[in-house]
């Protein structure tokens, strides 16, 4: 009896040991082989989120061509001063002798504005072209000769606060020169006159006075000169009068 009781025990633990080592190697044949991941070299690995991709700046700035603007019109409400039209041709050039100076009186003003129209918006009068020649002793014409003119308005009156009825300009490349303005009013103790310098480019000023005919007062005026007297035509748009300075060139 001890003998079976031996064998018995000795066969339990075999069969123990047997269940044991079933169970072990069941556990570890159900874990999983970890498989090592192979980077594939054609991938294209993606950005990390909320991180913006780096982008290169330009070498070279962008070009781009500028939109094409159309200017509109320029328009004005303020009328075009009026332009002079010389109807009347200029005299053959009498240079027999130089043009007499004549007193420049108290009323000259200097740095008057270059313009060969005197008239202004809103003046009332008698237009008057005056227009002819520059010229040297020899009758020769004086290109850019300087013309500097002034006057009473219509009613006598001088502006001397400022530039009415005052104004320079230069005679042509042929030395003619034109005038725009109206027949000057009659000044105390003087008959009508236009105040005028004039002088050839580098030469001497000639100061001087052109008059007008038929004006009673021109008996009557100490100063007058009838070789100062322009000769005048009577047109539709009012007075043109035709006068030729002979000065020194030099």
């Amino acid at each position: 009896m001890r003998r079976d009781t031996t064998t018995n025990r000795h066969r339990f633990a075999a069969w123990c040991g047997g269940i044991v080592s079933a169970l072990m190697l069941a556990a570890c044949g159900a874990a999983p082989i970890a498989q090592t991941a192979v980077p594939n070299p054609t991938a294209t690995t993606a950005p990390a989120a909320n991180v913006p991709p780096t982008i290169a700046p330009p070498t070279t700035a962008p070009t781009a061509s500028a939109p094409t603007v159309t200017q509109p019109p320029v328009t004005t409400d303020i009328p075009a001063a009026p332009t002079a039209t010389v109807e009347a041709e200029l005299p053959v050039p009498d240079c027999s002798g130089l043009t007499p100076a004549q007193t420049e009186g108290p009323y000259y003003t200097p740095d008057t504005p270059e313009r060969t129209s005197l008239i202004e918006l809103g003046m009332t009068g008698t237009r008057l072209i005056l227009t002819g020649y520059v010229l040297d002793a020899n009758c020769q014409p004086i290109a850019n000769a300087w013309l500097d003119f002034w006057q009473t308005d219509d009613e006598g009156e001088y502006d001397n606060a400022g530039y009415v009825m005052r104004g320079h300009q230069f005679a042509d490349a042929n030395g003619r020169y034109q005038l725009e303005t109206v027949l000057p009013g009659l000044y105390p103790g003087r008959t009508r006159h236009i105040h005028v310098k004039v002088q050839a480019p580098d030469g001497p000023i000639l100061t001087s006075q052109v008059y007008f005919p038929g004006e009673p007062a021109n008996t009557s005026d100490g100063i007058f000169d009838s070789a100062l007297i322009a000769d005048v035509q009577t047109t539709a748009d009012g007075l043109i009068g035709t006068f030729n300075f002979v000065i020194n060139a030099k």
